[in-house]
């Protein structure tokens, strides 16, 4: 028997992915979306909190969930409903809505002093911000070791007291770690994104943002923080603590997202549900309506699903050597470029998604990834920070649902 193409029997090894990881004590609980020819399986187990007397609230559809680097993508698509309104366009500096960034220096040196630069060869971008190449991001460094990566540290947390302009006022005033376009850099770029994305609207970024794409797409558990109505259906994160062994909380229901803050956080800062993120994925697979809504055009849809790094780009960029090998870059996602072997873990995608497949994950262990050649979407909601790529529960989960299909 199958379900939208997928094999009924094979579909419970998803569920079995999850009881082992749940079993392990690796979270309390994860809510998996595998969605294929308009049929939607979604698999809730487990409880929102660790709770030894097994009286927790479950995992379900609408637990409100920390989607980490979820939220480029999202941030992405609001970007480009801005370009298609001609309020903004992808090719021309963004100095008119963002001043602090125009006319920057560069490091003559990426490892070198601050005071010692260049001039930028250009202005950056929209397309800049979209692909990653605008000049500066993380960079990764012990303390002490590189001055510019203990200057982007400082700003990299994001305080959620900090106002969007004063830190815009911050990152100006640093130099580009490379020249406008040279490179991939990462993080960074989503949060330019979002103070660019109010300014050129003339509202809040959170504003903004439902305006544009949750409400058109009805994801009402979207956004930067919970209502206190919706606080009980929102998850407990977990982390390991180093110095024990033990798992604790790293944020709970009375924790960063239980208010608004100053600071809008595009690279990582939305709350969402797994139907909620699934109307997202759904739209962008379908060209960019959702239930007869249209957010965005087709040819917009595919400029955020297409790779924009050259091969001298990636040459150089990347978390590790390689990276770049068998994916690039849309606009706030990877996209899938090669088909090869299982190679050594860990990788940001799932392994046997086709060619032309797109998404990213999330710092708390989310997950997501839309494959146009199967007509499928893949979702998995954790809570588990921080959790790289290479976490086994999404690899696990990711394997089973493509072992689950059935034509």
């Amino acid at each position: 028997m199958t379900a939208g193409g997928f094999s009924s029997k094979r579909l419970t090894r998803v569920r079995d992915v999850l009881a082992r990881h749940l079993d392990a004590g690796y979270v309390p609980g994860a809510v998996a979306v595998v969605a294929r020819h308009g049929e939607v399986h979604i698999e809730a187990m487990g409880t929102l909190a660790f709770d030894d007397a097994g009286s927790g609230t479950p995992m379900a559809a609408d637990t409100i969930c920390r989607t980490g680097s979820m939220t480029k993508p999202v941030v992405a698509a609001c970007a480009m409903t801005l370009v298609e309104d001609c309020t903004l366009r992808l090719d021309d500096p963004v100095d008119e809505f963002l001043p602090e960034l125009a006319d920057m220096r560069v490091l003559a040196d990426p490892d070198g002093p601050l005071d010692d630069t260049v001039p930028a060869d250009r202005q950056i971008t929209l397309r800049d911000l979209l692909a990653f190449t605008l000049g500066t991001g993380i960079v990764a460094a012990e303390p002490g070791k590189i001055p510019i990566a203990d200057a982007l540290n400082a700003l990299q947390g994001d305080d959620p007291a900090t106002p969007p302009d004063e830190w815009i006022r911050q990152l100006g005033a640093l130099p580009l770690v490379h020249q406008p376009g040279e490179r991939w850099m990462y993080h960074t770029a989503a949060n330019v994104t979002g103070v660019l994305i109010a300014r050129a609207t003339g509202m809040s970024f959170g504003d903004a943002l439902r305006e544009r794409i949750c409400e058109p797409l009805g994801m009402k558990d979207t956004g930067f923080s919970v209502a206190a109505e919706n606080i009980s259906r929102l998850s407990t994160a977990y982390q390991l603590d180093d110095a024990t062994g033990e798992v604790v909380i790293e944020d709970g229901p009375d924790g960063y997202w239980s208010r608004p803050q100053a600071f809008e956080d595009g690279g990582g800062g939305l709350v969402s549900t797994a139907s909620d993120y699934l109307a997202f994925a759904s739209a962008l697979l379908a060209g960019g309506t959702r239930h007869g809504e249209r957010v965005l055009s087709r040819p917009a849809v595919t400029l955020m699903t297409t790779d924009h790094l050259t091969p001298a780009q990636k040459a150089v960029s990347g978390f590790r050597p390689g990276y770049f090998d068998d994916i690039g870059w849309g606009f706030g996602m990877s996209v899938r470029t090669h088909r090869r072997h299982f190679g050594p873990w860990p990788v940001s995608y799932p392994v046997l998604a086709s060619v032309g497949s797109y998404g990213w994950p999330g710092i708390y262990g989310t997950g997501w990834y839309n494959d146009p050649a199967e007509d499928m979407t893949t979702i998995l909601m954790i809570q588990r920070a921080p959790a790289p790529p290479g976490l086994p529960i999404l690899y696990d989960f990711w394997t089973a649902a493509y072992q689950a299909i059935d034509d």
